[in-house]
């Protein structure tokens, strides 16, 4: 496989997936599927096990650190989603105070002083062991050249209450509904300075971070902490050790002191809390690349997916859900859209359940996504459906209806917006 394949997600995960099933004592494929639903699946209830010595768990009242007023977040738990509303006036970037949480577990309160970053393995010059791991301080990042970019953190199961709310069939997880996302300025170091500073062989193949946050407990077996691995073409393209958020130190429930961010994948793979890094000369395998975040269901095969690739185009309305407008009124409807492989090139409007469609007027370059508005004077009172569909620079539409999958992953379709005219 040529190397910039390998920066695809998709095209990377296809790979592993079966280099893992056909590597020495891995059960066949309907094996790994019941071994999947043993431990339940991505849907499971999470709780942790103990932490390490360089963080340790956060306050007894509450999985997440930052306050979660009702006005700026739906409160899931271990999760908090963003309200769309509450971007309106905002500008483009989401403020730390508003940017969603997902957590595994629950946020872990680490030490900055005494914080170091572990990388071992048989990718790095005199294969070290995790006894023998090369460390980096926080200080030491802090002096390394550093890299600021814009990019979407999402959730794959953002926009998973719509398999229910919009095509009937209830999706396993959490109900997200459009605000498991974000785009942020971030600012770090590039992983590769790292790597190549810890003694990087052309042999590697794979990295493997690993978070600090407790260890996930599902189905009754304990999988350790989080970790999904990339590519070592990735890891060298674009991929950051990150320190700040939109100019500040990263708020300790988006990974503070240091996570890692993965530009274009999923947000599972843009490990929070990060504590260590394997670098391998051959594939690397975890529980968040072979049991979870595939797709099942009734229109796949029973053994599942390979693992997921990149995110899909999404549109969400700055606005209540439900959201209730004036009659006879003018209003400014505005809106923001994204998409994983090219950017926004036209967004449409409908204000009366899809029966028409007018062009929204672009709000500045997609810079990680794209804002958008669209005048509208409803005439009369009662009930309607908004919807906006974003049509990516390759000619890709958002399609009516996305095939369901147990867990939720991905969905795409155009979400239908209820509207109550006053």
């Amino acid at each position: 496989m040529d190397e910039d394949e390998l920066t695809s997600e998709h095209h990377y995960d296809r790979t592993r997936a079966r280099q893992l099933l056909a590597a020495p004592g891995v059960p066949g494929r309907r094996d790994l599927l019941r071994s999947l639903l043993v431990t339940g699946g991505a849907a499971a209830t999470w709780r942790f096990a103990a932490g390490s010595g360089t963080a340790r768990a956060a306050a007894e009242d509450g999985p997440i650190v930052k306050p979660l007023p009702p006005d700026l977040f739906v409160n899931h738990g271990s999760n908090a989603e963003m309200r769309w509303e509450a971007m309106r006036g905002q500008g483009l970037y989401v403020p730390n105070d508003r940017f969603f949480v997902r957590n595994h577990t629950r946020t872990p309160l680490v030490d900055a002083r005494t914080w170091r970053l572990r990388l071992f393995g048989s990718g790095l010059h005199g294969t070290p062991t995790a006894d023998q791991a090369r460390t980096f301080s926080y200080e030491d990042l802090l002096a390394l050249p550093a890299r600021t970019t814009s990019a979407v953190v999402e959730c794959a199961g953002n926009g998973r209450a719509f398999f229910d709310l919009q095509q009937g069939t209830p999706a396993e997880g959490t109900p997200w509904h459009l605000g498991g996302v974000g785009l942020a300025r971030w600012r770090g170091v590039p992983l590769a300075t790292v790597l190549e500073r810890a003694g990087l062989l052309p042999s590697a193949v794979d990295v493997l971070p690993q978070g600090l946050d407790p260890e996930v407990v599902s189905g009754g077996v304990n999988i350790g902490r989080v970790r999904r691995p990339l590519p070592i073409a990735k890891a060298l393209k674009d991929a950051l050790l990150v320190y700040e958020m939109n100019g500040e130190p990263l708020p300790p429930d988006h990974g503070f002191p240091v996570r890692l961010l993965v530009p274009g994948w999923i947000g599972v793979s843009c490990v929070k809390w990060l504590g260590s890094i394997e670098v391998a000369d051959h594939p690397l395998f975890s529980p968040w690349n072979t049991q979870f975040y595939r797709f099942f269901g009734p229109d796949y095969p029973a053994e599942g997916s390979a693992p997921l690739g990149e995110q899909v185009t999404k549109s969400a309305f700055e606005l209540p859900y439900p959201a209730t407008v004036r009659a006879r009124r003018p209003v400014v409807l505005r809106g923001r859209s994204w998409s994983p492989r090219r950017p926004v090139h036209r967004v449409e409007v409908s204000t009366d359940g899809g029966a028409s469609w007018r062009g929204a007027r672009l709000l500045g370059p997609d810079r990680g996504w794209r804002r958008w508005e669209i005048a509208w004077r409803p005439t009369h009172t009662g009930s309607t459906t908004l919807l906006a569909r974003a049509t990516d620079a390759a000619g890709r539409v958002q399609p009516d209806r996305t095939t369901f999958n147990t867990f939720g992953y991905l969905f795409g379709a155009v979400v239908r917006h209820p509207v109550q005219i006053v």
